[in-house]
């Protein structure tokens, strides 16, 4: 029997028969379902280590069918602080909500990387929940071949730093209007959320008057 270790995000729990559960787990390699036998019973081993909003460690063995069998989880990092904030926690399930539909439909190995900063970013509260926002829609976006324009408006023209621009849903870009609400202070702030980890962009100063413009635009195209 072949077996696999590996760090993993769990996706989704579902109980199954009397003391087990199907547990979705994500990967740096991608995504696998994997049986945990007597997981609901009161002194199981595994239990505690297939929580949500953690990082795990696992170990699958090849089961006879599609499922694995996890025979090994323990927790390497449980982002226990996200919980304590209703619209951090909520963003966090809706997030692991996209990321398992939208690997199912692009096999990207990247999809546990984001989620794993993701997790993060919503764990470490002096880290804006807008910033973590803006940062995941626009690598969902990306990933999903749909990434955002940010040195061409809808024209085709080159951003320029004195224009002002909004989102133009139709053409799903920035078009130049006169009194836009985004302007070249925002661009700037969307590049860097394509390009650079959370913790880094946590260290920027003065975006809260902007930050939420970006995670609104960001959303707008990444269309959920």
């Amino acid at each position: 029997m072949q077996s696999l270790r590996t760090r993993a995000i769990v996706l989704r729990r579902t109980n199954y028969g009397e003391a087990d559960r199907i547990v979705q787990l994500l990967t740096p390699t991608g995504k696998h379902s994997v049986m945990a036998k007597g997981v609901r019973r009161e002194k199981s081993r595994l239990a505690g280590g297939i929580e949500l909003f953690a990082i795990c460690d696992v170990v699958i063995s090849t089961g006879k069918g599609e499922l694995g069998i996890l025979t090994s989880a323990r927790l390497v990092q449980f982002y226990n602080h996200i919980m304590e904030d209703y619209d951090r926690m909520q963003f966090a399930y809706a997030v692991i909500k996209l990321v398992t539909k939208a690997s199912e439909m692009v096999d990207e190995p990247e999809w546990y990387d984001v989620l794993s900063e993701v997790l993060m970013g919503l764990d470490a509260h002096s880290i804006q929940l807008e910033l973590v926002q803006a940062w995941f829609y626009v690598r969902y976006a990306a990933l999903l071949g749909h990434e955002l324009n940010l040195y061409h408006d809808t024209a085709g023209d080159t951003l320029v730093a004195d224009g002002q621009y909004r989102y133009d849903d139709t053409d799903q870009g920035l078009r130049l209007v006169a009194g836009g609400e985004i302007g070249v202070e925002h661009i700037k702030l969307l590049r860097l959320t394509a390009t650079k980890p959370l913790q880094t962009l946590a260290q920027i100063g003065g975006i809260t008057g902007i930050v939420g413009d970006c995670a609104v635009l960001a959303r707008q195209h990444a269309a959920v």
